[in-house]
């Protein structure tokens, strides 16, 4: 065999290794599922999940008694069933007798040990200790006790009949945690979590990339007894600019992203809300509803006497189209809020005719708003951030057709937030995402006992039909009941016109073709545990 020949077998092998290096490394990325955080997580404590990028992460390493569906439905997740008194007070859940913690070292010759009920009682000890100071402590305000019968076993006793309680335990704030891990990492366990979640801590360099990988000992099967999870591991960059991310998307780098922004939107999507011929083909696009209304919230305390009008306030209401509005800044993402506070995606949403576009009765308004005061010059003054300013520029321009002069005050999101909470904006740019999936989480925030600074009623809405109606409804158990009480808020509300309603929200997902079993939901939870990459 000459030396050519010789040469040439050695290149071959070496290209085969090449090759067959490549398509190890493809089946292996295959196996990750990839997306990007532009907003930084700050922490993987489950006890201070108060934000939906820190919710992303610690759904996929911790559980709870109970979880939701994509249809807000709970369903059983530590917890395999339960029972309610006839009183609605007590609950007594009981627990699966195959849940592991995570493996870790601290776990002794075992790396591991099932999850039993005073788990949970260490793990809700501990959301409510002041030393914590847990953001969600909250969520067991109508809780009067609660303990371990015994392993299996976890009783909660509440103060009083809390219909949406469920709901409450579902959130990420409830998981349960090992005392073992917690008492050795201590105020380091945010960068060292060790969960019961279909994926376990790995690696976390911050600012720059977080890895779990997959939980072999993860309890739960699919439909056809498959165990979950399906993918290997989950890789989180933090790319702060959208437009980055965007870019990284479009070239396959990452698996997911969510929601739009302006820098892209255009290219991405037509004016009605589809996917542009561009990407049509190369890109996965599903939309759904989104519990969150985004609003103008009007002081009604404020300085600024013209807000003080109920007219004012219905022109504000009437004085814009939402449906052109929907159309052209949001590209078709979104429902005009036409219909009350409550978002569409609930049960008890209000199909009541609301604030439609009517320009003609908003300057009969105004006009009789001045011949009433004397006031000829009528103007209000909206706070919002440079994201919404678009469309308070938009409002801006049609509510000056009525005779309102509006002034737009643009401020950070954090000084926006100050403000507002300290009464010191007589119109300001709001945001309400449901924490849970009850319309009680939209109205308690008008209950005069929750006046800000020291509670979310930061339009100061004060009735006292609306606080007898809301004090009533959170003790009927029955939902279609309640539900009936909760549109009479939702009306009251609208009738006092204290907020302008905007749109209901959307949750909009893209995702690369290869990918399935992603879901989406109206609480815009991610859950990875069901997605195959192919």
């Amino acid at each position: 065999m000459g030396l050519r020949s010789r040469f040439l077998i050695v290149v071959i092998g070496c290209l085969l290794l090449v090759s067959c290096a490549d398509e190890e490394i493809k089946k292996r990325d295959a196996q990750v599922f990839r997306y990007n955080e532009h907003a930084n997580i700050t922490t993987l404590d489950p006890a201070f999940a108060k934000d939906l990028r820190t919710i992303w992460a610690t759904n996929q390493l911790f559980n709870g008694l109970v979880q939701l569906d994509d249809e807000l439905k709970i369903k059983p997740d530590i917890a395999h069933s339960w029972t309610i008194s006839d009183d609605a007070k007590t609950y007594e859940f009981n627990l699966k007798n195959n849940i592991k913690f995570h493996k870790h070292s601290l776990f002794g010759k075992d790396s591991t040990r099932n999850v039993i009920a005073s788990d949970f009682e260490y793990s809700f000890n501990r959301l409510i200790d002041p030393n914590v100071a847990s953001p969600g402590k909250w969520v067991l305000e109508y809780v009067e006790r609660f303990e371990a019968k015994n392993d299996s076993t976890f009783v909660i006793n509440l103060k009083q009949p809390f219909p949406p309680f469920l709901s409450l335990l579902s959130m990420k704030y409830c998981s349960v945690l090992p005392k073992e891990a917690v008492d050795y990492f201590g105020d380091t366990f945010r960068a060292n979590p060790i969960g019961t979640g279909p994926f376990q801590f790995k690696l976390w360099v911050e600012n720059t990339k977080l890895v779990f990988r997959k939980n072999t000992t993860y309890h739960e099967k699919d439909k056809n007894g498959y165990k979950l999870p399906y993918l290997e591991a989950v890789a989180i960059t933090f790319l702060p600019d959208k437009q980055s991310e965007f870019l990284q998307f479009i070239q396959g780098n990452i698996d997911f992203m969510s929601s739009i922004d302006a820098s892209y939107k255009d290219d991405l999507l037509t004016t009605d809300g589809k996917l542009t011929d561009s990407y049509k083909d190369k890109i996965n696009m599903v939309t759904g509803p989104y519990l969150n209304t985004e609003y103008l919230g009007v002081y009604m305390d404020a300085d600024e006497k013209e807000v003080h009008s109920k007219k004012i306030r219905q022109a504000l209401n009437y004085g814009f189209d939402r449906e052109k509005m929907i159309l052209y800044l949001r590209n078709g993402i979104g429902t005009p809020a036409i219909n009350g506070f409550i978002p569409k995606g609930l049960p008890s949403f209000n199909n009541m005719k609301g604030y439609t576009y009517q320009p003609e009765k908003a300057r009969e308004l105004v006009k009789s708003y001045i011949e009433e005061t004397g006031n000829l010059k009528p103007s209000v003054t909206i706070g919002t951030n440079s994201q919404y300013l678009d469309l308070c520029e938009y409002i801006q321009r049609e509510l000056e057709k009525t005779g309102l002069k509006v002034n737009i005050d643009v401020m950070p999101p954090s000084t926006l937030r100050q403000v507002k909470v300290n009464g010191q904006l007589s119109i300001f740019r709001g945001s309400w995402v449901a924490d849970y999936p009850d319309a009680e989480n939209y109205l308690f925030i008008f209950h005069s006992k929750n006046f800000s600074p020291n509670g979310p009623n930061y339009t100061h809405y004060s009735s006292k039909e609306y606080d007898a109606l809301f004090e009533k409804s959170i003790q009927i158990i029955d939902n279609e009941k309640r539900h009936v009480l909760y549109r009479k808020m939702d009306s009251l509300v609208m009738e006092s016109a204290a907020v302008i309603p905007l749109y209901y929200d959307e949750v909009v997902r893209f995702s690369q073709k290869n990918v399935s079993g992603l879901g989406i939901n109206p609480v815009n939870l991610l859950s990875i545990k069901m997605v195959k990459k192919e």
